[in-house]
């Protein structure tokens, strides 16, 4: 079913029969990432300083990691890979009941996470890798259908990125304590490789088009091949070469010219000349946190003042969460037919993001109470999800301003 309405369903029959909010992949996913972000970093702030029973038979670290890369980060990947993949083959959407059953998997997935002293851990992994194995069947039929074969690494991406999931399923129920890091690793390493993969094509290319419309010279954006496919291969050999036991430098020092390497591209794409506009300099800002996280993790090896969560934070809360809400607030506008411009409550999210990045890698090298520095980016992190709920929920599920089928 999910299948058939991504490959079959006629525009017109879209517009006239399907809701606003199952029209295009974005609508309902967004909403539920907005939400689920709020949901999770709730529940983990709930544990942490009161205790409350998030998850029982693993450990409650271990679920927080789960929950966030594969729960949270998922469907982010879901609404917006689903959704670019229209725009790069011309083919039709997954709409309607078929987008339906896909978000109500997404969410099968979480309320088994969260119901773990009464749902059996197989059944709790299944139904959470399913719908990693279902988005990337999807992706795969249409980009294959479509001819689009540069496309298809992100559908193998997908495939890994479910079996990581799987991986980390074992490890967290206490079947395979080494798989189980394999696939947190692994999950970091496949999400943190899209992103420096997906941030390369859109940022430079919405900084030239925003300087193009303002008349301004878009050829201040450079972008060098070279420096792209080395920013890409070393992010995707930074943790396999971490697991060459023989070898330990050698995974820290892949991540640092992982790190130098995007520094240097996102230097070549004019941040500074587009301060004028949030939705283009969010992405900057992003990518920036990308090449910070790379430097910190290969500097950890050499420099003991350097703790883990700091990285794993400036990676987490800082590169996907700046990243992911600084997409949802461009796409929520921009494939609705409204000027593409940021809200107020966005711009407030991305610094209430970027305050909760900085916290929590302050408290992480204990340049803040950790207690203070951990409440205080929860804090930030909710309240910049909920301003974006505020601000674009009524927009994802309503019809295009402009009139136009989706």
């Amino acid at each position: 079913m999910l299948l058939s309405r991504a490959m079959k369903t006629p525009q017109s029959t879209i517009a006239g029969t399907t809701p606003a909010v199952l029209a295009y992949p974005f609508r309902p996913f967004f909403p539920l990432v907005g939400a689920y972000a709020i949901v999770a970093m709730f529940g983990w702030i709930g544990y942490l300083f009161h205790g409350w029973p998030v998850v029982e038979g693993a450990s409650p670290l271990q679920w927080h990691a789960h929950e966030m890369l594969f729960g949270w980060v998922s469907a982010a990947i879901a609404g917006f890979l689903l959704t670019a993949m229209c725009n790069w083959t011309g083919a039709r959407p997954l709409t309607g009941a078929g987008l339906a059953g896909l978000a109500v998997l997404w969410l099968a997935g979480r309320v088994a996470m969260w119901s773990s002293g009464f749902v059996p851990p197989i059944l709790i992994a299944l139904l959470d890798v399913a719908f990693l194995v279902t988005v990337g069947v999807i992706a795969g039929r249409v980009i294959i259908g479509a001819g689009s074969r540069r496309n298809l690494v992100l559908v193998g991406v997908i495939a890994v990125l479910a079996a990581a999931n799987l991986f980390h399923h074992a490890g967290l129920w206490g079947f395979h304590a080494g798989l189980g890091r394999i696939g947190q690793d692994l999950g970091m390493g496949l999400i943190l490789l899209l992103m420096v993969i997906i941030g390369g094509r859109i940022t430079p290319a919405f900084t030239a088009n925003w300087l193009a419309r303002q008349g301004k010279n878009r050829d201040l954006v450079v972008n060098r091949r070279w420096l792209d496919l080395t920013a890409i291969i070393s992010t995707a050999l930074v943790f396999p070469a971490t697991w060459i036991e023989p070898l330990p430098w050698l995974g820290p020092a892949v991540a640092l010219v992982a790190g130098f390497s995007c520094a240097a591209r996102l230097a070549g794409w004019a941040g500074w000349a587009c301060l004028a506009d949030p939705l283009v300099w969010i992405l900057h800002l992003a990518h920036s946190w990308i090449a910070i996280g790379l430097i910190l993790l290969g500097a950890a090896y050499w420099i003991p003042a350097v703790p883990e969560s700091a990285w794993v934070h400036s990676l987490g809360a800082g590169a996907m969460g700046t990243l992911i809400l600084g997409v949802m607030t461009r796409v929520a506008m921009g494939h609705t037919g409204r000027t593409l411009q940021a809200l107020p409550t966005a711009v407030a999210a991305y610094v209430l993001i970027s305050l909760a990045a900085i916290l929590r890698v302050a408290a992480a090298f204990e340049w803040v109470d950790f207690r203070i520095g951990l409440a205080g980016s929860g804090a930030a992190w909710i309240v910049a999800f909920v301003l974006f709920l505020i601000g674009y929920f009524r927009i994802l599920v309503s019809p295009r301003a402009d009139g136009r089928p989706d």
